[in-house]
């Protein structure tokens, strides 16, 4: 083993958290090091956000062209996708991406990273297995955050091939597209893949509840866009391993609806998107007592995070002191900002900087289908279950000036707020560019907007934006467009 190096801080992952958090630390003045033993950028970089999102422009750009004699632009022939030349477009923006990261780990910020396998010997120190040599090497810290991320849930009784059972990972290095498609999970990104596959010319038949992490009023719209574009959708169902047959030549689902009517469902390709599990196995969490959450939500430490995932409180601290989670592995909105979010809080907390504690209602969460969802805060029945006076405005995009001449009409804005105070409690979207303008209700809430500021707030005209100031008005009966 070489000799042993001293840190103010070790990183252990340099997914979105990672970076953030190393980044911030040399900006405070620390002495950091980074251990990962893939590549920087993590998830999100390689096989996630960035992939995924640029395999969906590509969807997307296809559909406008299908439409451009709607904008009076004409073609001679059809367009088509070529799916390899959209995975090597991918391809080229995620290398052109981690080359900017390897630029500020180290010319920019210069950290050091240790790319090998690291394993928590004690709450102040990290043993790494270095990928190239196989030497050893012990990284000694104050402070240690742990940010080893997570991986596709697989369906119990079901393993992945990565051909006809595949997952995200998977799909981002694929140039084929399945003749046929089950997407078993309606999460973000079971949508947004059904919805690329779709595009490049896949029958697709989505099972479940569509986005059933948003407010209900956004899974019945989705759900009516879905089945107008023409992907299939059995509504409810929740197949188990038995509810399929596997074998090299394709899948046979059967499997019954919310209504209780019977679906033999065969394709080539089954897509699971069922959620994620945290890498928390062989890091060494068992060595310290960092704590599992047994169960969701909190304890009576204020530990928080769903069953399984490492407990942590609104700073990241785990429950040994000195260690902190931060990103998926801590299970709290598994996003990318988030994680990054999570990555400079944990930081100037150890650096003495008294950040804001972590409130994860202010964070949006977003879907880049087509069309766009954006939400942040409670849902309605969230709301209401948690004993809240609501009120509630809405405001549909088709009287929308600039969404007409898009050509994009479809969707809403929906506010909910809280009808003793005013305190806006949650805002939904769906339609174009949810996904940026979620970001003005994120602020509102960061800041303790009420339902008024938002209504006497101006938008200009003519934006998409305006829809959120009409959704405001409504909610005291006053808006105008409609």
């Amino acid at each position: 083993m070489a000799d042993a190096q001293q840190f103010d801080l070790v990183i252990l992952g340099a997914g979105t958290g990672g970076y953030y958090a190393a980044f911030r630390a040399k900006q405070l003045g620390l002495n950091v090091a980074v251990v990962e033993r893939d590549k920087v950028g993590g998830v999100c970089l390689h096989r996630g956000c960035v992939p995924t999102k640029a395999f969906l422009k590509s969807a997307h750009f296809f559909e406008d062209v299908k439409k451009a004699a709607d904008m009076g632009v004409e073609f001679k022939g059809d367009a088509t996708m070529n799916f390899e030349a959209v995975l090597n477009r991918s391809l080229s923006i995620v290398s052109k991406n981690y080359n900017g990261l390897q630029y500020l780990f180290e010319k920019k910020n210069k950290v050091p990273v240790f790319k090998g396998n690291g394993v928590i010997k004690s709450k102040n120190e990290v043993e790494v297995t270095l990928n190239e040599s196989g030497e050893t090497v012990l990284l000694k810290c104050n402070n240690l955050i742990i940010n080893t991320g997570s991986r596709p849930r697989p369906i119990k009784g079901i393993e992945f091939d990565g051909k006809v059972v595949f997952n995200s990972d998977h799909a981002v290095e694929r140039a084929d597209v399945p003749k046929r498609l089950i997407v078993r999970g309606l999460g973000a990104t079971g949508v947004e893949w059904g919805q690329i596959y779709h595009s490049a010319g896949s029958e697709v038949t989505f099972v479940g509840n569509v986005v059933p992490q948003e407010d209900e009023d956004v899974q019945r719209e989705m759900t009516k866009q879905f089945k107008r574009q023409g992907i299939n959708i059995i509504e409810g169902a929740r197949p188990t391993a038995e509810n399929f047959e596997i074998s090299d030549k394709g899948v046979k689902m059967t499997v019954k609806d919310k209504k209780g009517k019977e679906h033999v469902v065969e394709a080539d390709a089954l897509f699971v998107a069922t959620g994620r599990e945290p890498n928390v196995e062989n890091i060494g969490l068992e060595t310290i007592g960092v704590k599992l959450n047994e169960k969701s939500d909190t304890d009576s430490g204020g530990y928080r995070g769903p069953a399984g995932y490492i407990a942590v409180d609104n700073l990241l601290r785990t429950n040994v002191e000195g260690v902190y989670a931060i990103g998926d592995v801590n299970g709290q909105q598994m996003l990318a900002h988030t994680a990054g979010h999570h990555g400079i809080t944990a930081v100037e907390h150890i650096a003495g900087k008294n950040p804001f504690p972590i409130n994860h209602l202010h964070i949006p969460s977003f879907t880049y289908t087509t069309p766009e969802i954006g939400s942040v805060g409670m849902t309605e029945k969230q709301a209401k279950d948690a004993g809240y006076n609501i009120k509630v405005g809405r405001f549909p995009l088709m009287p929308n000036a600039k969404a007409t001449i898009e050509g994009k009409t479809e969707g809403f804005t929906k506010i909910i707020v809280d009808a003793d105070t005013d305190d806006v409690l949650g805002v939904h979207m769906v339609g174009v560019a949810a996904t940026e303008r979620i970001a003005e209700a994120g602020l509102g809430m960061t800041l303790n907007v009420s339902g008024e500021e938002l209504a006497m707030t101006v938008h200009p005209h003519p934006t998409v934006s305006e829809v959120m100031g009409q959704a405001a008005m409504d909610i005291y009966g006053q808006a105008i467009d409609i």
